[in-house]
């Protein structure tokens, strides 16, 4: 069995602490957070704490908080000859500061808490800074995902970024449709069928051959006229994206 510690409350802790209890292979030792009204809902299923100097025993110190919190959290953990991970693709290995083994179990998928994510299928992105420490990950990921990687630290944090314009860029542009719709009072579900075929199509064709619409097209009497509706910060985020397209397919306005 493979004892872990879990340090955070959000979301990515909250869908590890409930996939990795559900593991035959794994103890959920202990999970800390410190508001412990964040981590309550688990009282009866785990051991819970908001003192970072009670932390239970455990081969994986799993971190999963912000970015900006890795490094002061890490720096007052004492578990020497223990591995101590963080979850962020944004983040350098090197960002932990305890006086411990290090790595980093990144699982490089989108999480909110109200929405079910099956596991088998979240591509796990492992990096240690020994042999034992990464097979310790690869069996550690095993237990609920199907999909591991090894990615050092420029990898991930290349990763990452490339992750923000496929997820947290797109999932904008769909906030700024469903404003338009809302204000025309059009069911934005009308533009379900086109996402949900957007994303399909790149299972069989890569994005560069996926491309349509007028800026691939050069339609500039349709440009003109969509850029005609728009508010000031749509037009600048659709000509920036239009011209981006442009500058890949050869034309520019």
């Amino acid at each position: 069995m493979i004892k872990v510690v879990i340090l955070g409350g959000g979301n990515v802790a909250f869908h590890l602490t409930k996939h990795l209890l559900k593991s035959n292979a794994v103890t959920v030792a202990q999970v800390y957070n410190r508001n412990l009204s964040s981590i309550a809902y688990l009282k009866n299923e785990v051991p819970i704490t908001s003192n970072i100097n009670e932390l239970k025993e455990a081969d994986v110190y799993i971190i999963a908080v912000a970015d900006n919190a890795i490094a002061p959290l890490s720096s007052q953990l004492i578990c020497n000859n223990k591995l101590v991970v963080h979850t962020s693709g944004g983040s350098n290995l090197n960002e932990l500061k305890s006086q411990s083994n290090k790595g980093v179990f990144y699982p490089l998928q989108t999480f909110s808490k109200d929405r079910e994510v099956d596991f088998s299928t979240i591509p796990i992105c492992i990096e240690a800074t020994n042999n034992n420490d990464l097979k310790l990950l690869e069996l550690l990921a095993a237990t609920i995902s199907k999909k591991i990687y090894h990615i050092n630290s420029k990898q991930r944090e290349k990763l990452h970024v490339a992750a923000v314009f496929v997820n947290n860029f797109v999932n904008h542009l769909y906030k700024i449709g469903h404003d338009i719709c809302e204000k025309e009072h059009i069911p934005f579900e009308i533009l379900q069928p086109l996402i949900k075929e957007t994303s399909q199509k790149i299972n069989e064709l890569t994005p560069l051959a996926s491309q349509t619409g007028p800026a691939k097209r050069n339609d500039t009497k349709t440009i003109k006229k969509h850029m005609a509706m728009l508010t000031k910060n749509q037009q600048e985020i659709y000509t920036l994206l239009t011209n981006s397209i442009y500058n890949t397919y050869g034309k520019k306005l």
